[in-house]
């Protein structure tokens, strides 16, 4: 059986005790206007002689009751303060005057602000009071405990009002005023721009991503105030390759100070992204945006980066150019091989795939698509992930060779009278920035440990003091060289970086340190390496690195310790020396501990020997002890990480050379170096390395080796 529905209770309205309220209200709301006309009187009455600031106090309330019975109430309160005019001053006063009080008006308009506190809290304390007293109003509206109510709330309020109204405001005011008057003679001087001061008015400290809001924020600093059309400095966004501003259209406005940060959205892989823009601070001078500081770049973007895979914990530096025809053998476990490099020319992973079983690898970056080859790209992730798989922390070499269906890779002046094997990068437009930016970002996703191997080091170009035979552009001074390469490599490093938060990524130079010996219109190392540090620093410091080449000199000299014949006059211990080789390698490490040189953390720039070997066209005992004695310098040497030798098999071309620099031979026997090359890192070293001793003539290790 169903339970009987409570039946609600209707509601009975009393219409004629309804009318009668009706009436009180409105009796009420005369009496009411009466008494808020006697206290305007009154407060006019007791105004001081001479006072500025007036005060007045406007309280307004009207009490009515709705057809069902329920109260209704609106309160108004107002308050009013008119500061009392002066006489007006001369046109020329007031010219003189207008410019200072433009600069405070920013300042005067917060505390004219902070002036009306005290009103806004009063109001907010009578409507809180309303809403409480509402309820209990409206449940009392057939009693007489209504009229009791509402007469002891209006009592309260206008008493409060009477004896605090316009203290809050006033006292405020008067702060303001102080703070003005300091805020004057605390001001940061106006300093007019010149042809000598303009370019670098302002410094930009850091252009950092902020981890915690995504967005970049720019800091600046500057002496004191740059006079121009406003009050304001201008945040603009310049791409790479731009030299001026390239429109109007700045990002955001800072009203001037002397320190300052603009934040502004990343757009991490967008079209519009800003991951490898440069940021230029501006003011508006004469109608038209002028930039006062030097551009500013990014310079943490592993703060973004979705992987930070571990390097692996070996003390061993031991490394080699591996063979990839070796790879499915034991050989490298047997030789304990803990690094390793492998070449990455962009000409053969770009583009579609011919083999239907390997699909073409489309990558989308910044919203644009790319296509890699399937196939070759396969290829790369059986080596990487063999080696990782070994434990083995791998180098790869970016290296741009030129493909015809590719050629917006190539810089401009590199695309006609070259034949080297590799080229310089295009940084000058977008289609080359993109380019770049999309195969270090595709490069890092796919090796950093997502399945397909894992890459930690990234050399960008091979030997670029070499610019003839290997990085090849037309020749152009020093500063102009370096700059191309730095833009490309900055691409290269926020890329990558972004992705793999650990990876390191590494500027490559040659043995040529103190003068060119090889090719005419050459660059030095140390000069390259000074320029780009220069470079880099002035657009915001990054941890970059240096991937070495100390070969002997001349390259096919088989003895590594040797001082004879060019070698006596060319490998000095000073930075002067022209040349570095293993016998003199501290020369760079010694260097690079120059306080200029250090990362902003103050630890000294990593160094990889990436490529280095001796030839055993003069006898396999001379290459083995060679690589005996270099290993012996770089073990003691704590600011080297790793050295790569070049190389695991005899490479044709270079024994047609006279450089026989294999582990193995062409056809595939062992030299006596796989022996050292497999002990000397072990417990068992001396036992097979210390022939060494005899070979180089010294009796003891220490002989030859300096601690760094």
């Amino acid at each position: 059986m169903m339970p009987d529905k409570k039946k609600k209770r209707r509601r009975v309205i009393d219409k004629e005790k309804v009318a009668a309220n009706k009436k009180k209200a409105k009796a009420k709301k005369q009496r009411l206007k009466q008494q808020l006309k006697e206290e305007k009187a009154r407060i006019r009455a007791e105004k001081r002689k001479g006072k500025v600031l007036e005060e007045a106090v406007k309280m307004g309330e009207s009490v009515t009751v709705n057809e069902e019975g329920t109260v209704e109430r609106t309160i108004t309160v107002e308050e009013t303060y008119t500061i009392a005019e002066k006489p007006e001053e001369p046109k020329e006063i007031r010219r003189k005057k207008k410019k200072k009080i433009f600069v405070v008006a920013g300042v005067a308009a917060a505390f004219m602000i902070l002036a009306g506190t005290g009103s806004f809290f009063v109001i907010r304390y009578y409507l809180t009071e309303q809403a409480k007293e509402s309820a209990a109003v409206e449940a009392m509206v057939h009693t007489e405990a209504v009229e009791l109510a509402e007469y002891s709330l209006r009592q309260h309020r206008k008493d409060h009002l009477k004896q605090n109204a316009g203290k809050d405001a006033s006292e405020a005011l008067l702060n303001a005023t102080r703070f003005l008057i300091g805020g004057v003679h605390n001001r940061p001087p106006e300093i007019e721009l010149t042809d000598a001061n303009s370019s670098d008015f302002i410094k930009i400290e850091n252009c950092l991503i902020n981890a915690e809001t995504g967005k970049v924020d720019v800091t600046m600093s500057a002496e004191g105030l740059a006079v121009s059309d406003d009050g304001y400095y201008y945040l603009f966004e310049e791409k790479t390759y731009d030299t001026a501003l390239r429109s109007d259209e700045y990002i955001i406005e800072q009203e001037k100070d002397v320190n300052l940060t603009f934040s502004v959205n990343l757009n991490y892989n967008k079209a519009n992204s800003r991951l490898c823009s440069k940021f230029v601070v501006a003011v508006k001078k004469d109608g038209e945006y002028m930039p006062i500081s030097q551009p500013g770049y990014i310079t943490n973007p592993e703060a973004i980066a979705k992987y930070s895979p571990s390097f692996g914990n070996t003390t061993s530096k031991k490394g080699l150019l591996v063979d990839p025809e070796k790879l499915r053998t034991m050989e490298l476990d047997d030789l304990g091989v803990k690094h390793a490099a492998y070449n990455i020319p962009l000409s053969r992973i770009l583009g579609n795939t011919s083999n239907a079983y390997y699909p073409t690898v489309y990558y989308t970056y910044n919203g644009r698509s790319y296509a890699f080859n399937g196939q070759i790209m396969a290829e790369y992730d059986y080596i990487f992930t063999t080696l990782t798989n070994k434990g083995i922390t791998t180098t790869a070499i970016i290296l741009n060779d030129i493909h015809p269906g590719y050629m917006e890779l190539i810089h401009p002046k590199a695309r006609s009278g070259g034949h080297a094997p590799y080229y310089a990068f295009n940084a000058t437009d977008e289609d080359g920035t993109e380019y770049i930016a999309a195969i270090g970002s595709f490069l890092a996703n796919r090796y950093s440990g997502s399945g397909h191997g894992k890459v930690m080091n990234w050399v960008i170009g091979n030997e670029i003091n070499a610019r003839r035979e290997w990085n090849y552009i037309e020749y152009m001074d020093t500063e102009n060289y370096v700059n191309e390469y730095a833009k490309a490599f900055r691409i290269f490093y926020n890329s990558i970086v972004s992705v793999n938060g650990n990876a390191r990524v590494y500027i490559s130079l040659d043995q040529q340190w103190g003068k060119s010996l090889y090719s005419n219109n050459g660059y030095s190392s140390k000069e390259i390496l000074d320029e780009f540090n220069r470079n880099i620093k002035a657009g915001g410091n990054i941890d970059w690195g240096v991937a070495y080449h100390p070969y002997n000199y001349p390259l096919t000299s088989a003895k590594a310790w040797s001082t004879s014949g060019k070698a006596g006059s060319y490998v000095l211990d000073s930075e002067t020396s022209p040349v570095i080789t293993i016998k003199n390698i501290h020369v760079l490490t010694d260097y690079l501990q120059k306080e200029e040189f250090l990362t902003d953390s103050g630890e000294v720039r990593h160094v990889t020997l990436s490529e280095m070997g001796y030839t055993s066209s003069a006898g396999q005992d001379l290459q083995s002890a060679s690589f005996v004695y270099a290993y012996k310098i770089i073990e003691a040497n704590k600011y080297i990480d790793n050295m790569l030798f070049s190389r695991q098999t005899d490479a044709s071309s270079e024994v047609a050379q006279g450089l026989a620099l294999g582990i193995n031979t062409l056809g595939g026997g062992r030299k006596s170096i796989y022996t050292a090359f497999k002990y000397v890192d072990t417990a068992e070293s001396a036992k097979y390395t210390d022939f060494a001793l005899r070979v180089i003539g010294i009796s003891d290790w220490s002989e030859v080796i300096q601690q760094h």
